[in-house]
């Protein structure tokens, strides 16, 4: 808005006179209201400044990132050791984990130790992260997610 404009309640005709003696644009601001309430304003610069805003919003939004890791049924000790190094890394890092089991053939048929993998490691992160997601199982995909915590 310019230094210049007048404040004030004009009919819509008034107004558009108005903005046209000013070379500027009326744009309805809240068009809800009784009366419509508008605005006497260069519109291309109101976009530019709206685009503006948004950018900024934007770059403040947080963005989740998610990591996988994944575990078999009969996963051994080294195997696990190693993965939960990178799943401790991840989560200091800040990102979300998402543990997984994955059941080839007929090794569905070991759902439990599947179950007692993810609760182990859940139990080892708990200082970095907490479990948003107990471990459910997604055909043949146990699951389980485990967020950041938060530093104070």
């Amino acid at each position: 808005m310019g230094d210049n404009v007048e404040m004030g309640v004009y009919p819509i005709r008034q107004a558009l006179s108005k903005a046209e003696e000013m070379g500027l644009d009326l744009v309805e601001i809240s068009p809800n209201a009784e009366p419509p309430v508008c605005k006497i304003i260069d519109y291309k610069k109101f976009l530019y400044e709206q685009k503006k805003r948004e950018k900024v919003m934007k770059a403040k939004a947080t963005k989740v990132i998610v990591k996988e890791i994944r575990f078999g049924p009969n996963t051994d000790d080294h195997d696990y050791d190693f993965k939960k190094k990178h799943a401790e890394k991840f989560l200091k890092e800040g990102a979300k984990l998402k543990a997984y089991v994955f059941f080839k053939g007929r090794s569905i048929v070991y759902k439990d130790k599947g179950e007692i993998l993810l609760l182990r490691l859940a139990q080892d992160l708990e200082e970095y992260g907490k479990v948003e997601q107990m471990p459910r199982l997604e055909g043949k995909r146990m699951t389980m997610f485990i967020a950041p915590k938060t530093k104070k």
